[in-house]
């Protein structure tokens, strides 16, 4: 296949009329400079229904560009479903014929089937002029990723090293060019792989070199490309050192490049891509500066104004560059999907990120652009069917839609009879397609009664009932991705007809669509127990026109009835009759559906929520008699549907039990019993909700590799909530000031003391204590790795350590609220060695914890010796210790600290 476009891709340009351009210039060929990117714009109207080839054009020779030249030599192309093409070409492309910082960049753009003809071959050259180089260029682009670095050598081995390995002002552009590729040095996560400059190419990399600057090009796939997660960020990572010749003399010059692979989230109506600031494998220090951030589109840089009409947004939130993007923006597109063969779409829109930062150790600059396409996760766009038939008039009228303009109604089928829309016509059924002025499109089918794919059944002697079973037979372009949608239409003639009543269902509302009958607006409608009155109707959006009227009515309407209270959600049904007050006639129309209704909150202060909610089952029940455990706990609100609890764990008559790793929280709404007594009927046996917390406690990040500080409050969700453990360094024995993040590594000389300190965050419950079971050191963060050497085992410290791990006691100050959520400890500075030399110069710290309740029976557990020492105690408090149930272990976690670097190896003793 080759690089561009199908054809079947240009032949929407047919079946589409005046859909919005991809750009201002609908017809011909436009091209642009764009910095360091040349754009190539190829109207609808110039491709016709013809297949787009492309072919780089170099000292006179055509060369066709496939996929693989594609990504190995800087180009890459987008379309929109109404068949405009952008081709966008790194000026360091392949093919480029430069002087000095001009760039003069040919194509030559044919359509298929006229080769030869000179009307189907049109070249495109442009020259474009880049001045504003920095010392090292990165592009990321759809396909490939670009790294150019000036030609300043990072090591030199040989004879005649200049100083501190860059090549001097005095050397000649000639002496420069003299130098030879030679090989490369790809750095893998599990090791290094060297390959000569003629294998480099035949893998598919792109390597060049000008006397000013080296350019180095792969595929985002690439075999020696890896992804990394920088900042929660996953990005595909290129690290290379370029080895030159000259003689006697070897340089070698590092060129990396990190493109982002994810970043992305979606929220209603907003698209958001996070990309980090800090690029850790593109710096080689912490330190940097932004100079310049710019956003664009399609490789074209916008301004505030520009940004401010478009809706985008551009910002640095804390130590990540978010840009956001409405859905449905213009610069974007919709593209149709037919998953499960029903009818989904996607928004794809490609946002640009421009970026000048400098190195304030080595003052050398990087240029990053990133062009990033952007693509939605599937949306659910259902077909609406709107029946217009008139019974009277005796024929099926019915509209279809909406559908995006890469949809086309392929075949209809009626009953079990299939015709194209030309045979539909034909056979004098009326199939239009109606489009909108941006493109999208519905179609309408009227079917006389009397054809013989209609069925007719007499249901009285006065009543006749026609139906219409259609289904309707689309293809998705250019991919000729099928599906179907089926619907029965069905008209009923008769002295009075009543109104007809559809609807469905969001996670909100009811909506209701009726159909007017043959009286008219001459019948009442009664919406559950209420009239649809003025009042009524304004409250749930009543609008109409000559033949439907519409409703919205939320789902915690006093009008809508609970049925059943399934778990995270609530089946609820809602009731509508229709009445003709002067024939005595009536019909009804009931819709159930079911909707998510949090019945409970866990948040990590330990505050509980509750919600009840009166069912059909128990119509009697008075809501705001409901109370907790404790009769005293009564709703904080309600009415006559729901009631709503507000209480903390301790409170109430909330139990609570270990499970696992989860601490659990019980209670349960329900009626007291002397609210009860005397009544014909149990209440309290009919209506009793279980509400139930569980908290999990979960990981805390290692402190020194966080590239922005940590929120350390939990999500609330329905009936979860988490307990979060840390474990930081203080800078002295007073445990007032602790080493930030920005502090890492710490560098200690050794048997310096180090002052840990290990808390249970959020938790404000004090029967809890938090103990310390085992610490140990590592030479790497990984806390299974050795070497390693044990602080505290089996909750005491390491006796075999010379310097042994120390306790302190934790009392309560500002700071220090609940003292038995927290627990310290000292230990000396050291050193992995061996056979008596220092191996390592750095140590990582880790701990597991236990979280044990102090009010329940403990077993070994909570019950070891050294728990009782003076740092490991609870306060004064003296604890009964003994055996627990299986199921009631406590709750088990790791912290980690570090890395913690030596002053000075030479002295480093041994552990």
């Amino acid at each position: 296949m080759e690089f561009f476009l199908r054809s079947l891709w240009l032949l929407l340009v047919v079946l589409c009329s005046d859909a919005q351009d991809f750009s201002s210039q609908s017809v011909g060929i436009q091209a642009e400079c764009l910095g360091n990117v040349l754009r190539v714009t190829v109207g609808r109207r110039f491709l016709l229904d013809n297949r787009l080839e492309v072919d780089a054009m170099y000292g006179g020779e055509a060369v066709p560009i496939t996929n693989n030249l594609a990504s190995q030599c800087g180009y890459s192309i987008k379309s929109d479903p109404w068949g405009n093409v952008r081709l966008f070409a790194s000026v360091q492309n392949c093919f480029t014929e430069s002087l000095d910082d001009h760039f003069n960049i040919t194509l030559r753009l044919r359509l298929s089937g006229s080769a030869d003809s000179q009307e189907a071959v049109h070249v495109v050259s442009k020259v474009c002029s880049y001045a504003q180089w920095a010392f090292r260029e990165i592009l990321c682009d759809r396909n490939y990723m670009e790294v150019s670095v000036r030609r300043r050598p990072l090591h030199t081995h040989g004879l005649n090293v200049p100083e501190k390995g860059y090549l001097t002002k005095d050397v000649s552009e000639n002496a420069v060019s003299e130098y030879k590729l030679w090989k490369v040095l790809f750095y893998l996560p599990g090791g290094q792989k060297m390959m000569m400059v003629n294998e480099v190419q035949q893998q598919g990399y792109g390597l060049a070199t000008t006397p000013t600057r080296l350019v180095l090009r792969g595929a985002h796939d690439a075999a020696e490309s890896y992804m990394e997660d920088v900042g929660g960020v996953p990005m595909r990572v290129l690290k290379t050192s370029i080895f030159y010749k000259q003689k006697w003399m070897v340089t070698v010059v590092d060129a990396a490049v990190a493109c982002p692979a994810g970043g992305l989230s979606f929220a209603g109506n907003m698209i958001t891509w996070t990309l980090p600031l800090f690029i850790f494998p593109l710096l080689s220090l912490d330190e940097f500066k932004l100079l310049e951030i710019y956003m664009g589109i399609d490789g074209e840089r916008l301004d505030q104004a520009a940004m401010a009409t478009r809706g985008y947004t551009l910002s640095i939130v804390e130590s990540y560059i978010v840009v956001q993007i409405p859905i449905g923006a213009v610069d974007g597109y919709y593209k149709s999907h037919a998953p499960g063969f029903e009818y989904h779409i996607t928004f794809m829109v490609e946002p640009m990120l421009e970026l000048l930062w400098q190195e304030e150790a080595t003052y050398a600059d990087t240029r990053y652009k990133v062009l990033y396409p952007i693509t939605t996760p599937l949306m659910s766009r259902p077909p609406y069917v709107i029946d217009d038939t008139v019974p009277q008039e005796k024929v099926f009228k019915v509209r279809l839609g909406t559908f995006l303009p890469d949809v086309v109604l392929e075949n209809i089928t009626f009953g079990s009879q299939l015709f194209s829309v030309a045979e539909a016509n034909s056979r004098g059924f009326s199939v239009q397609e109606h489009q909108f002025s941006n493109g999208n499109k519905t179609f309408s089918v009227e079917v006389p009664f009397l054809d013989q794919v209609v069925l007719k059944h007499v249901a009285d002697s006065d009543v006749t009932v026609y139906t219409l079973a259609v289904v309707f037979g689309f293809i998705i372009f250019p991919e000729l991705v099928p599906f179907s949608y089926t619907t029965t239409l069905e008209a009923v003639l008769q002295d009075i007809v009543l109104p007809i009543a559809t609807g469905s269902c969001d996670q909100e509302n009811f909506y209701i669509m009726v159909k007017f009958g043959n009286q008219g607006h001459n019948f009442r409608t009664v919406v559950g127990k209420r009239e649809l009155t003025p009042a009524t109707a304004q409250e749930y959006g009543y609008q109409e026109n000559a033949t439907h009227f519409s409703i919205a009515v939320p789902f915690r309407s006093m009008d809508v009835v609970y049925e059943l209270i399934q778990g995270a959600s609530v089946r609820s049904r809602l009731d509508l009759t229709f009445e003709d007050p002067i024939n005595k006639i009536q019909s009804d129309f009931s819709l159930e559906c079911s909707f998510p209704l949090l019945m409970a909150e866990c948040f990590p202060n330990g505050t509980m929520t509750a919600l009840a909610v009166k069912v059909e089952s128990v119509p009697d029940l008075k809501l705001n008699q409901l109370t907790l455990r404790d009769p005293d706990c009564k709703p904080a609100y309600s009415n006559d549907c729901v009631a709503y609890f507000s209480f903390n764990v301790n409170t109430c008559g909330t139990t609570r039990k270990f499970v696992n790793n989860v601490m659990i929280y019980e209670n349960e709404v329900a009626i007291p019993r002397s609210k009860t007594k005397g009544k014909e009927t149990d209440m309290e046996s009919e209506y009793r909700l279980q509400v139930s917390c569980h908290y999990a406690l979960s990981a805390t990040q290692t402190l020194a590799f966080n590239t922005r500080r940590q929120l350390n409050t939990p999500l609330a969700a329905v009936g979860t909530g988490e307990l979060m453990v840390r474990m930081r360094i203080s800078q002295d024995a007073a445990y007032n000031i602790f080493y930030q993040d920005a502090d890492y590594p710490l560098v200690k000389y050794l048997r310096e003391p180090l002052y840990f300190e290990v808390q249970l965050m959020q938790s404000t419950d004090r029967l809890i204590e938090l103990f310390l079971e085992n610490c140990w050191a590592t030479s790497r963060k990984d806390m299974a790795s050795l070497p390693k050497w044990d602080i505290i085992v089996d909750s005491c410290v390491n006796h075999q350590d010379g310097y042994a791990a120390i306790f302190h006691p934790v009392s309560a100050d500002a700071r220090v609220q609940i003292p038995s959520h927290f627990k310290r400890f000292e230990m000396k500075m050291f050193s992995f060695t061996t056979d008596g030399v220092a191996t390592q110069d750095q140590i990582f710290v880790h701990c597991d914890v236990i979280l044990c309740d102090t009010s329940s029976m403990w077993d070994s557990f909570c019950n070891r010796p050294c728990m009782r020492s003076e740092g490991q105690m609870l306060g004064a408090n003296t604890l009964k210790r003994a055996r627990r149930s299986a199921g009631n272990q406590p709750l088990k976690e790791q912290a980690s600290s570090g890395p913690i670097v030596l002053a000075d190896k030479a002295s480093s003793a041994a552990k």
